[in-house]
C-alpha cells in the first residue's frame, strides 16, 4: 500500500504526458515563463497569456507563441513571447532564466514590451537555437558570452534595449552568424573581429569607440552596415573591398580622410556619412565603367556637414535624394544633376551653406512639384529666388553669402 502511495504521483505525472502530449520538462519550463511575466493590457482581447491554460488537452496546440516537435513526447521548438501587433503594449516582467529547459528550441523571439532585467546567460545552454530576438524592450546588464558559443546562431536582435558592456570578441567564432542587430543600445568599446560570412550588422547608436575593423577583419559578405551615432573615427580605407554593400550609415561619427571612390556605385544605392571630418573631393566617374554610377529610384546619398571641396563632378547626378549641403563645394552644378532635378528624377537636391557659384536654371520653365531643391547660402551671382526653391528651415533665410567670404575662400582654393 505504502508502495502504490509512493508510485501514484509518478502514474499521475507520465498520465499527464499521455493526456497533454507535450513533455513535462517543457511544460514546467513555461509555466516558469509565464509566472515571471504579465500582459501590460487588463483587456483579454489583446493580452498574449490567455491561451496559455495548464489544464488544456495539448498546450502545443492551443498555447500562443508557441510550435512544438510531432514525436512523443512534444518538445517546444519556437517561442515568441508576445502579439506583436501594434495596438499591444506587450510584456513586462523578466525573462526567466526556466528558458534553459527548453533544449530543442531552435527560435526566441521576444516582441516590444517592458520587460526589464539580464538575459539569462543560460540561454547559452541552448545549443540549437539559430533565432534570437530580444528588441525593444528594457533589457540591461551585458551580453551574455555564452550566447558566442551557440554554434548554429544565425540570427542575434538585441536593438532597442539598455544593454550594456562590449561584444565578446568571441562573436568571431560564430560561423553560422549572419545577422547581427544590437542597435540603440549602451554598449562601448571598440567593435571587435567579426564573423567572416556576416551580411547584416547594425551597431547604430551606442557608445563605441576606436576605429573600423581592419581591411583585412571586415566580412567581405557585408550587404548592410550601419554604425551611425556613435564615437568611431579613422579613415575609410577599410571599405574599399566591401563590393556587396547596397546599405551603408556611418553618420553622426568623427571619421576623416577621403571617401574611397569605390563606394560611388549604383549598388550602394543608400550611403550616408553625414556628420563626420570627411575631406576632399568627390571622384569623377569611372571611365572604364559609366553605367556603374547610374543611380535608380529609391537611391540616397547623404555626404552633408562634412568639409568636402572642390567642383562636382557627375558621379551623383539622378541620385534619388540628394543631400551636399553644409560643406566646401565650389564652382557650378554640372547640368547632369539640373536635368535629373528637371526630369523629377531627383526628388530632392541640397546644396545650401556651400560655395557653389552657378546652377543653370531653365528661365520659365518651373521645378516638378515633387522636387525639393535648396541652394540658399552659396555664392551665385545673381542668386536663385528663394519663391523657386524648398529649403528646410535649418537653412536659414539667407539667400547668398557674404561677398568677402565667397573671394576669400575661392582664393584660398584657388
Amino acid at each position: 500500500m505504502r508502495m502504490f502511495l509512493l508510485l501514484l504521483p509518478l502514474v499521475l505525472l507520465l498520465s499527464a504526458v499521455e493526456t497533454q502530449g507535450i513533455s513535462v520538462v517543457d511544460l514546467s519550463a513555461l509555466r516558469e515563463i509565464k509566472n515571471s511575466l504579465t500582459d501590460i493590457t487588463s483587456s483579454s482581447l489583446n493580452a498574449f497569456f490567455t491561451s496559455w491554460d495548464f489544464t488544456a488537452p495539448d498546450p502545443c496546440s492551443s498555447f500562443a507563441g508557441i510550435t512544438c516537435s510531432l514525436f512523443i513526447p512534444k518538445r517546444v521548438t519556437t517561442l515568441t513571447l508576445g502579439t506583436g501587433l501594434s495596438d499591444s503594449p506587450g510584456l513586462a516582467g523578466i525573462l526567466s532564466p526556466a528558458i534553459s529547459n527548453l533544449s530543442e528550441l531552435t527560435q526566441l523571439v521576444l516582441f516590444t514590451g517592458i520587460v526589464t532585467g539580464p538575459i539569462p546567460d543560460q540561454i547559452g545552454t541552448l545549443k540549437k537555437l539559430s533565432v534570437i530576438s530580444l528588441t525593444n524592450n528594457r533589457l540591461t546588464g551585458s551580453i551574455p558570452t555564452s550566447i558566442f558559443t551557440l554554434p548554429n546562431l544565425h540570427t542575434l536582435d538585441l536593438s532597442h534595449n539598455q544593454l550594456t558592456g562590449t561584444i565578446p570578441g568571441s562573436i568571431s567564432e560564430l560561423s553560422s552568424l549572419k545577422v547581427v542587430v544590437l542597435g540603440s543600445n549602451k554598449i562601448s568599446g571598440e567593435i571587435p573581429i567579426l564573423p567572416t560570412e556576416l551580411l547584416h550588422l547594425d551597431l547604430s547608436n551606442n557608445e563605441l569607440s576606436g576605429m573600423l575593423p581592419r581591411k583585412n577583419r571586415m566580412p567581405l559578405t557585408l550587404r548592410y552596415l550601419s554604425v551611425s551615432g556613435n564615437r568611431l573615427w579613422g579613415p575609410l580605407s577599410v571599405l574599399e573591398s566591401l563590393s556587396e554593400l547596397v546599405y551603408l550609415d556611418l553618420s553622426m561619427n568623427r571619421f576623416s580622410g577621403t571617401i574611397p571612390s569605390s563606394l560611388f556605385r549604383s549598388t550602394l544605392s543608400s550611403m550616408y556619412l553625414q556628420r563626420n571630418n570627411l575631406t576632399g573631393r568627390v571622384p569623377q566617374p569611372p571611365l572604364t565603367s559609366p553605367a556603374a554610377t547610374v543611380y535608380g529610384p529609391g537611391s540616397t546619398v547623404d555626404l552633408s556637414h562634412n568639409s568636402l571641396t572642390g567642383e562636382l563632378t557627375n558621379t551623383l547626378a539622378g541620385v534619388e535624394t540628394l543631400f551636399l549641403n553644409n560643406n566646401r563645394f565650389t564652382g557650378a552644378v554640372p547640368k547632369d544633376y539640373v536635368e535629373s532635378v528637371y526630369s523629377g528624377n531627383t526628388r530632392t537636391l541640397y546644396l545650401q551653406h556651400n560655395y557653389i557659384a552657378e546652377f543653370p536654371v531653365k528661365e520659365g520653365l518651373p521645378l516638378p512639384d515633387s522636387v525639393a531643391l535648396c541652394l540658399t547660402y552659396n555664392c551665385m551671382v545673381p542668386p536663385v529666388p528663394l519663391g523657386f526653391m524648398a529649403c528646410p528651415v535649418s537653412a536659414g533665410g539667407q539667400i547668398s553669402r557674404p561677398v568677402n567670404q565667397c573671394s576669400a575662400f575661392n582664393t584660398s582654393m584657388a
